[in-house]
């Protein structure tokens, strides 16, 4: 524990003189293809440190629970810090933990651990004698579990460079191509949307109690789309999904403008495939803990 506790402060210490020397991780650098090369080389790390296990101490240390509960103590502590401490995209230390080289060098760490690990009862499972399916479901629930969490993690940190959020403030009648960034840089757009019209519903008091807009939408790819995009409940078009985000409060219902958020998240489904393994590996677990649990309590009746 203590070489877990001292391996884990050690990149603290580290993450700390990246931070001061160069600055915060700069995710835009991690743009396809750039992230694509970056995981191809974290996996080729990853198998070399498990075929070099045996002979490198240091290596053999990485996978066991020694060095596991140090880091995720480490990463807790962390992450209850931002949780704790307001989150700016343009912050700084504390105020930008996703770009703050100590907790992102923990959590790379847990992911190699996780890979480790991964690897590990992958090949124990093909080293089973028994292949049965009770014999092999449960190390298969540990595989999916580890595997389902490794893979969100990783996909979710490199995804984030490519994922896009845009506002698009579209006006009745007049089809919009472009859209801003948050630092109100100006991008077209491979779709165009008009606002065919902008509707409010009031409580009696005159607030909004529920707004939409009807819309057209015209895609590269020859699609012609006529829908409601409204709070809550998101058109996806191309990869792209449109949600309704605000209009021109002192016009109110009256609003000949809306404004409309336009989010890009290309790595999300390999995110959901991580987390739907965890839950399948949940589930498995629930069946069989339960079913060996009455096997066992059968036996000690007897």
């Amino acid at each position: 524990m203590i070489e877990g506790l001292l391996i884990g402060g050690g990149l603290i210490v580290s993450g700390l003189m990246l931070e001061l020397s160069v600055g915060p991780v700069d995710w835009d650098a991690f743009r396809w293809p750039v992230n694509g090369i970056v995981l191809a080389g974290f996996l080729a790390l990853i198998a070399t440190i498990f075929l070099l296990r045996k002979k490198v101490y240091g290596f053999q240390f990485i996978g066991t629970y020694k060095a596991a509960i140090p880091a995720l103590a480490y990463a807790v502590v962390l992450t209850v810090v931002m949780g704790l401490t307001r989150q700016t995209v343009n912050g700084v230390w504390l105020n930008n933990m996703l770009s703050f080289w100590p907790f992102v060098l923990i959590y790379v760490y847990i992911a190699v651990i996780l890979g480790l690990v991964v690897l590990s009862k992958v090949r124990r499972l093909l080293k089973q004698q028994d292949h049965s399916l009770t014999s092999c479901l449960s190390p298969l629930t540990s595989v999916l579990n580890h595997l389902g969490l490794f893979l969100a993690i990783t996909t979710a940190t490199l995804g984030n460079a490519d994922m896009q959020r845009l506002k698009m403030i579209t006006v009745k009648g007049e089809p919009e191509w472009r859209a801003l960034t948050p630092q109100q840089e100006i991008v077209e757009m491979p779709i165009a949307i008009e606002l065919k019209e902008f509707v409010m519903e009031t409580y009696d008091d005159g607030s909004p109690k529920r707004f939409a807009s009807d819309i057209q939408i015209l895609t590269q790819t020859g699609k012609n789309i006529e829908t409601t995009v409204e709070v809550n409940k998101p058109v996806e078009v191309d990869g792209w999904k449109i949600y309704q985000y605000g209009y021109d409060t002192q016009m109110g219902a009256m609003s000949q403008t809306s404004i409309l958020e336009l989010v890009s998240d290309p790595w999300l489904p390999l995110v959901y495939t991580g987390i739907y393994m965890m839950l399948a590996g949940a589930v498995c677990m629930f069946l069989f803990g339960s079913r060996k649990k009455t096997a066992k309590s059968k036996i000690e009746n007897r």
